[in-house]
């Protein structure tokens, strides 16, 4: 069966637009609204970054990435809403689902209007590497953005403040995160939205070297050992969703 794909070749980056830090990264966008997807499609390619596929959705979106996957092209990253067609409930978090597990190399970026815990679990609930889950109001933040795509699309990890918040004070699992002390918890949240060391610090105005204390307190209080490297950042903030 054959999926119906938006046209982009007017959306290729412009001739010496490639971004100057990140690499660029190749993207597929599904979205069932054409308004919104032609908005993020322009949004990255004016960044220097390649919208290979836009599909409206969750079935043309598998179509879209087995096709690219077949000719041995697939991309970086998917970023796809929660709620697709036909019924506008869970398709576009099940195709994620899906395709996280039919391409393990596959970054996927989940958007939702709203928090929907059950959505977010089931996505993190595998593997924790390139990973995320934004509200849609987040989009409107052009640089965070596009920062959490790339993020993604590199194997990291890219989960909204509001999920990390609702995720966290999920009662039943307060236990696990019984031992941190308050300011710990405050980092736990702020490594949960992807953020770096470097960036803990100046958000909480403490030094580099505070920051890598509680994170070392965190690990080592959650029970995560040494040797799993950036990984254990995410195992971090995961570990409350362990049943």
């Amino acid at each position: 069966m054959e999926h119906e794909t938006d046209a982009l070749p007017g959306h290729a980056a412009p001739s010496g637009s490639a971004p100057s830090g990140p690499r660029a990264v190749r993207v597929v966008i599904a979205e069932d609204s054409v308004l919104l997807r032609e908005g993020l499609t322009r949004l990255l390619a004016d960044r220097g970054h390649h919208v290979v596929a836009g599909v409206g959705d969750a079935e043309a979106l598998i179509g879209a990435v087995g096709e690219l996957a077949a000719r041995d092209d697939l991309p970086d990253v998917v970023v796809a809403d929660v709620r697709m067609p036909p019924t506008h409930t869970d398709e576009g978090v099940r195709a994620a689902v899906r395709l996280r597990r039919d391409h393990p190399g596959l970054g996927v970026l989940v958007l939702s209007q709203y928090v929907e815990e059950r959505y977010a679990t089931e996505l993190l609930a595998g593997s924790s590497r390139g990973v995320g889950y934004l509200l849609k109001d987040r989009v409107a933040e052009v640089r965070e953005f596009v920062d959490a795509v790339v993020r993604v699309a590199g194997g990291g990890t890219a989960l909204d403040p509001e999920v990390v918040a609702q995720l966290l004070g999920r009662s039943r699992k307060q236990e696990v995160l019984a031992g941190l002390t308050p300011r710990e918890r405050e980092v736990l949240g702020l490594m949960a939205e992807g953020r770096t060391n470097s960036a803990i610090a100046r958000q909480l105005v403490v030094s580099d070297g505070a920051v890598e204390k509680h994170v070392g307190n965190i690990f080592l209080k959650l029970g995560l050992p040494p040797g799993e490297g950036d990984h254990r950042r995410v195992l971090a903030v995961l570990t409350y969703l362990d049943a």
